[in-house]
């Protein structure tokens, strides 16, 4: 289909990949004249009128949400029997982890809170994903994750159950428990999903791994992941709680929102950053500042006593501190006694007569 024009107006130059519901292909925009990701449907999805109907109405909704880690879905339609989608290019999750393998703890971390900001919003909207995993998220250039394909599992769920394949309630590597038991996803589940996609961008492989559907249904419903600290040793501790909480068997057991998911990895992120206060450096004895000798306490004098504005000012002479007023007093204490000794030795004589 790659020369094909799609309703007159997207030309289609490259197949990019496929999947279990849709193939995807580069395409150009002729009347914007842009490049942009057409994601079409297979057609056992497309023929089926119920299916189209509740596609329409699912595809409307998530159009309706406007957050910088949805996609914007730019159009959507049925052309040549088959269902399109229309939205911006980039290269998807999936894609980088195969390429570069598992990111840093930081990287990583980094782009499943945008994940969690993504899901979340849909979430408080009142839409469930229902098909989280790395392949439905694109990642631009400037590290920008987005979310994709909101509504399209939930379309699949309105084929008969005796139509539907091992992906209509999300992916078998990254489904629920519950969804793998055949029961309705909740927002918990996409928070399971988010948790495999985290275990593997960390990790650098799945949870569990199996060669065909059932028996991963089994796994996921029945066997604990192994501890991703145990395959990447500089995963803390704190961190492999998270992931393994993320993956509890029972969704009361996880965190119950994908909101709340992001703040505590959020969180996480912030402790980790958190620098370590320096220790105090001890001075070396050459750097030690040399003893000051002590200095002499003053005298006390009684003019110690009387407040500060009417003490005369001492001086210091050759070491000494000098108080005048002190030797003033003295000095005519002194002059009086000595006068008054002629008048004592005349009572002294008179006396003696």
């Amino acid at each position: 289909m790659t020369s094909t024009l799609l309703n007159k107006r997207y030309q289609l130059e490259e197949r990019l990949g496929s999947g279990g519901m849709a193939v995807i292909y580069k395409a150009r925009d002729l009347m914007l004249e842009r490049t942009v990701a057409i994601k079409i449907l297979r057609k056992d999805y497309s023929n089926d009128p119920a299916f189209r109907e509740r596609f329409r109405q699912e595809a409307k909704a998530a159009a309706n949400l406007a957050h910088p880690n949805i996609v914007t879905v730019h159009d959507f339609g049925i052309d040549q029997g088959r269902i399109f989608i229309v939205m911006p290019p980039g290269a998807t999750l999936k894609e980088l982890i195969e390429k570069r393998g598992r990111f840093s703890i930081d990287s990583g971390i980094s782009l499943l809170v945008q994940a969690c900001a993504g899901v979340g919003y849909a979430h408080r909207a009142g839409l469930v994903h229902c098909d989280v995993k790395p392949q439905n998220m694109l990642v631009t250039p400037d590290r920008r994750l987005k979310v994709t394909d909101f509504g399209i599992a939930r379309a699949l769920a309105s084929i008969r159950p005796e139509e539907r394949t091992q992906i209509v309630w999300g992916s078998p590597q990254y489904f629920s428990p519950e969804q793998a038991s055949g029961k309705s996803p909740s927002p918990a589940s996409d928070v399971y999903s988010l948790g495999v996609v985290l275990y593997e961008v960390l990790v650098g492989q799945l949870p569990f791994i199996a060669d065909n559907g059932n028996e991963l249904a089994r796994m996921h419903r029945e066997m604990t992941p192994r501890p991703p600290r145990e395959i990447r040793p500089t995963i803390s501790e704190n961190l492999n709680r998270i992931i393994l909480k993320v993956l509890s068997k029972e969704p009361a057991a996880r965190y119950r929102t994908a909101d709340q998911l992001g703040r505590v990895l959020i969180t996480f992120s912030k402790q980790k950053e958190q620098p370590q206060a320096p220790e105090r450096a001890i001075p070396t004895p050459q750097q030690q500042p040399a003893p000051q000798p002590a200095r002499p306490a003053p005298i006390p004098t009684p003019l110690t006593t009387l407040p500060p504005t009417l003490r005369a000012p001492i001086l210091r002479r050759d070491g000494l501190d000098i108080d005048w007023a002190t030797a003033f007093l003295g000095l005519i204490t002194l002059i009086s006694v000595s006068g008054l000794a002629p008048f004592w030795l005349w009572i002294y004589f008179s006396a003696l007569r």
